[in-house]
């Protein structure tokens, strides 16, 4: 009984004293912010056609899809291409804020807002990945994904610094700003009507405004440091709560996609891997689907591996050897499946959503490598930088000047 409860007194401490998967969740939030703005980018020529009023799905169409079935998106709040364009661009800076880690609380949640904005206004435009970045940018919002890799993980530091050399810190008023933007926007949404239909979306925004403010107000006036540990207590619950409901979507999708697998026939006389490279619209390479497609061992043994990956990895997670194998063997069939099959967004939300398993040791030499890599640029270009000197002022007393102030 003793040990027992000692167990579980050292998993509750566990689960309240510290934020786990810092590391982890740091990947997860650069690579589907990544691969978010990287979408968004290279359809940037097409955004009207996707999402935007020139599209086949028109205003009238997601008008009546979103009174079906009640999803969030700011594109409906009005009509027109200024107002698209505005929604678009939004989508855009907030993906870019949330990879560098600026002000991750708040962006978590715009970050949200303009990923499903643009998914749930045309449903159809997607190639799997973005059913994996719509739960994961919710998810997101629960996480403390801003601790390491971050610029405000950078700007805590540097206050941690200022304080010990006894410097005076200027207080936050970046913050205070964004949050009083954000509750005015938020107000005159709500006031408006604009938030009916589903909860979840209007419900998390309401909960994230007033709990931002509570955090900076204990963070800045509380007396005691009770308030403050209190606040962590229940921000490291909430957040290892997230990351468990993360490791265990990643692994409801893998396992599902191999039992479903399994039924199939084609996947059953190890065939199904040849098909999808002789279409069309999967064969960017024609060529090297020629080339993987020619050995029909080979095609066997891609289809029964994907199969046996995708159902055992959930059980071996408690194996760490075998589980890096498997992760590894996973990360490498999407980074094929990107290149071969002309799927990138898709294999980066996987790979993306992969990273919660990766060992801390490896993301930390990942980390190190990634520093001391920046470090040498910096180097590099600061001695380039010392080595072009301006040339030296004239004198009057020059000869050359001489000369030619003589011949004038």
């Amino acid at each position: 009984m003793n040990r027992f409860a000692l167990a579980v007194s050292s998993a509750i401490a566990r689960v309240t004293e510290s934020a786990l998967g810092p590391y982890q969740t740091a990947v997860i939030r650069i690579g589907f912010s990544a691969t978010w703005l990287l979408f968004l980018l290279r359809e940037f020529p097409h955004r009207q056609e996707l999402y935007g009023p020139e599209g086949p799905w028109d205003f009238d169409l997601a008008q009546q899809l979103i009174g079906t079935n009640g999803s969030f998106t700011a594109l409906m709040w009005f009509g027109g291409g200024i107002w698209f364009e505005t929604v678009y661009l939004f989508a855009v800076l907030t993906g870019v804020l949330l990879l560098v880690g600026w002000r991750t609380r708040a962006m978590s949640v715009l970050f949200m807002v303009g990923v499903l904005s643009l998914q749930n206004r045309s449903i159809f435009m997607g190639d799997g990945g973005d059913n994996v970045l719509h739960l994961m940018c919710v998810y997101l919002v629960f996480t403390r994904c801003g601790q390491v890799w971050s610029l405000d993980e950078r700007r805590a530091r540097r206050a941690r610094e200022a304080r010990a050399r006894g410097e005076r810190v200027a207080p936050d008023r970046v913050g205070p700003a964004l949050w009083g933007v954000f509750g005015f926007v938020l107000v005159a949404v709500t006031a408006a009507g604009r938030l009916d239909g589903d909860l979840t979306v209007p419900l998390i925004l309401w909960i994230s405004w007033p709990a931002a403010a509570v955090w900076w107000i204990v963070g800045r006036r509380a007396r005691t440091a009770e308030p403050r540990i209190l606040l962590d207590v229940i921000g490291n619950v909430v957040h290892n709560g997230a990351l468990l409901v993360i490791m265990a979507e990643a692994c409801l999708i893998y396992a599902t996609a191999g039992w479903y697998k399994i039924q199939g026939s084609r996947w059953q006389d190890g065939t199904a891997v040849y098909y999808p490279l002789h279409l069309d619209y999967f064969s960017p390479w024609p060529a090297l689907a020629d080339v993987l497609t020619s050995s029909g061992t080979m095609i066997m043994l891609i289809t029964y591996g994907t199969v046996l990956v995708q159902v055992a990895f959930p059980f071996t997670l408690f194996n760490r050897r075998v589980k890096n194998v498997l992760l590894a063997a996973m990360i490498t069939e999407h980074a094929v499946i990107a290149v071969v099959l002309g799927l990138p967004f898709f294999s980066l939300a996987m790979i993306a959503a992969d990273a919660v398993f990766l060992p801390t040791s490896f993301l930390r030499r990942l980390g190190d490598l990634a520093a001391r890599a920046r470090g040498r640029l910096a180097g590099l270009v600061r001695r380039g930088d010392d080595s072009v000197k301006p040339p030296a002022p004239r004198s009057p007393e020059n000869p050359e000047h001489a000369h030619v102030g003589s011949s004038a």
